[in-house]
């Protein structure tokens, strides 16, 4: 059973910086795409940024140009840097990874962007 698991949530100030990690259980190559979600109180799940087998990037609007998705195959993992943070990227952020038409997620991580 495909497992994900991230890491790197907490706080930061406005204007600041975080790096999310997300580990798979699986060699991350065998995955269509994997993908950083985020929902903040209140609101609907939204896309954040994802990443196919190729290797090319998707960003949400609100987050393109700050945020970078990257990943390293042989540690099985993905990352989301984020920069320039601003209140409202606070949220729970979840790490997805799809084979097919099957999803997995991760159990999300807090990201609280606070002064």
């Amino acid at each position: 059973q495909v497992q994900l698991v991230e890491s790197g949530g907490g706080l930061a100030q406005p204007g600041g910086s975080l790096r999310l990690s997300c580990t798979s259980s699986i060699n991350i190559f065998e995955f269509n795409d994997m993908g950083w979600y985020r929902q903040a109180s209140g609101k609907e799940r939204e896309l954040v940024a994802t990443i196919n087998v190729g290797g090319v990037t998707k960003y949400g609007d609100a987050v393109k140009g700050r945020f970078t998705m990257s990943r390293d195959g042989g540690r099985k993992m993905v990352f989301l840097q984020m920069n320039s943070l601003k209140s409202e990227d606070t949220a729970v952020y979840y790490c997805t990874a799809r084979i097919v038409s099957r999803n997995t997620w991760g159990k999300g991580t807090q990201v609280t962007v606070s002064t």
